[in-house]
């Protein structure tokens, strides 16, 4: 009986040991939760795509460079696009009045884009 009497104080001090572990593993990952919802939420301020990527200055330029793709109007021009805060700069040339108006279009109708401001100019192609 004598035997007994020991082991269960024994057995109870190794469960207060695993409880506090236990402890120590949720508060772990309540940390680790709540630094991934920050993190969320600041990516959320620059927006996600409609396919959940997230849509930074970056992003949306290269989108509005490949929408340029293809564009009859657009052929021949020379268009460089600069995106700061979700505004979009189009800046280069474009062989007439009718590509200049399409590229602001093409830019102002991409998905992210607030603002397009449109510096293009009519003319050909530079060539350095």
């Amino acid at each position: 009986m004598k035997k007994l009497w020991m082991i269960v104080p024994l057995a109870l001090l190794a469960l207060s040991a695993t409880t506090a572990s236990a402890g120590q593993v949720v508060e772990k990952t309540k940390d680790a939760v709540v630094k991934d919802a920050k993190i969320v939420a600041a990516k959320t301020k620059e927006g996600l795509s409609k396919t959940g990527e997230v849509m930074t200055d970056a992003w949306i330029t290269t989108r509005v460079h490949e929408r340029f793709v293809g564009v009859d109007s657009l052929k021949d021009s020379d268009i460089t696009v600069d995106t700061r805060h979700h505004v979009v700069t189009l800046k280069g040339t474009v062989m007439d009045r009718v590509g200049r108006a399409r590229a602001a279009r093409v830019a102002l109708n991409t998905e992210g884009v607030h603002r397009v401001v449109n510096r293009l100019t009519v003319g050909p192609k530079h060539t350095d």
